[in-house]
């Protein structure tokens, strides 16, 4: 179990918020983690590399020269891979990357992975009427008040789409936006902060929580 201050949009504490996530076992969690990972990273591979063999590029039907008499190296193809322009050994050719996890594990592992960056969590007031409008200015002076370096990768959890603070924050280079029920391990883990809204977070402690 994890207390966190909750901070409000001048970044004045203003409460606590209870992150209590369902968490693999500390001998194991590390593994879990590592298999859910390598899971998003593979799965998002498209796998359409591809080359072509000496059969597959155009041209090479004739043989260049005879076999013997001319001095020079037998040849039976100028397409052949010891040749520029001929075909490829062992090239790649599209293949899929894919493969799958238990639900149970890779929910086990999301949670595991957000519940230990509870160190560089920070949660706030729910925002959106402050904008009115998009305001990437606004927002950056926000995340600032709130102690957050501008310049880390900053991940920032909404609990629902939320138009003008999407388009506030969608310029700014080392800052990503998702909901909170498109939480992925990836992400999780690449920012150095990670800010989440108040509501956000509950979300997050009602599908992930520890019944226990």
């Amino acid at each position: 179990m994890v207390d966190c201050v909750i901070k409000n949009w001048q970044g004045e504490e203003t409460g606590q918020a209870t992150l209590n996530l369902r968490v693999a076992k500390e001998e194991s969690a590390a593994h879990v983690v590592h298999r859910s990972l390598r899971l998003q990273m593979a799965n998002n591979r498209q796998g359409t590399a591809s080359t072509k063999t000496r059969s597959e590029v155009r041209g090479g039907g004739r043989k260049p020269w005879r076999q013997k008499g001319t001095g020079r190296a037998r040849a039976g193809s100028i397409r052949s891979p010891l040749w520029r322009g001929g075909g490829v050994i062992f090239g790649p050719k599209p293949r899929d990357y894919s493969h799958k996890l238990n639900r149970k594990e890779k929910r086990l592992a999301l949670s595991t992975a957000f519940q230990s960056r509870s160190e560089d969590l920070t949660v706030i007031e729910d925002f959106a009427e402050q904008f009115t409008k998009p305001k990437t200015k606004e927002l950056m002076q926000a995340i600032a008040r709130w102690g957050v370096d501008t310049e880390a990768k900053i991940l920032l959890v909404l609990p629902e789409k939320q138009e003008n603070v999407y388009l506030s924050g969608r310029n700014v280079a080392k800052l990503k936006i998702i909901l909170a029920n498109n939480l992925n391990i990836y992400d999780i883990l690449a920012a150095d902060k990670i800010i989440a809204t108040a509501t956000a977070i509950a979300k997050i402690q009602e599908v992930y929580g520890d019944e226990t």
